[in-house]
């Protein structure tokens, strides 16, 4: 082999490496969009978005309220809240903590999503000005719309 081959091989190995490499950063960085369906004048909303954002989220928000994309995305309205996300092709509804966001997101678990159904007092965006936090259960939405526990979030009262 000449010298021009060996170092077109380089050059192609190179690109074909770095391509490789912003492909997989283009997706860590999808992984991280947040897009939101809310209510304009929702407040605890606002809040859940702040969350999420100093979590290093970037977050696109539609103020459109969140019932016709929450059955459009398949999840049961018995899970529902004020809010319904996207994120790395996942559904997360309600007040789930970015924490869990991201584990789900690193496990890539075969589901629907996460749901914190209601809005459970303490949970983020639903901060108690006491400090106060209601227990409540993060839940994992299975594809068939069954649910168990992804984690159980203990209150103080």
């Amino acid at each position: 082999m000449n010298m021009i081959n060996i170092q077109r091989r380089l050059l192609l190995g190179s690109m074909a490496g770095i391509a490789f490499a912003s492909t997989g950063l283009v997706l860590a960085q999808q992984s991280k969009l947040i897009e939101v369906w809310k209510d304009p004048s929702c407040g605890c909303c606002k809040d859940w978005i702040s969350h999420v954002e100093k979590s290093g989220f970037k977050v696109t928000v539609h103020e459109t309220g969140n019932n016709a994309v929450r059955a459009q995305l398949g999840l049961p309205k018995k899970l529902g809240s004020c809010h319904t996300a996207k994120v790395g092709g996942y559904v997360v509804e309600g007040h789930v903590p970015a924490a869990d966001v991201r584990r789900m997101l690193a496990e890539k678990p075969a589901i629907r999503g996460l749901s914190a159904p209601g809005m459970p007092l303490g949970s983020p965006g639903m901060e108690m000005p006491d400090g106060r936090v209601q227990s409540y259960t993060v839940e994992l939405v299975k594809e068939d719309g069954s649910t168990s526990t992804f984690r159980r979030v203990e209150g103080d009262r």
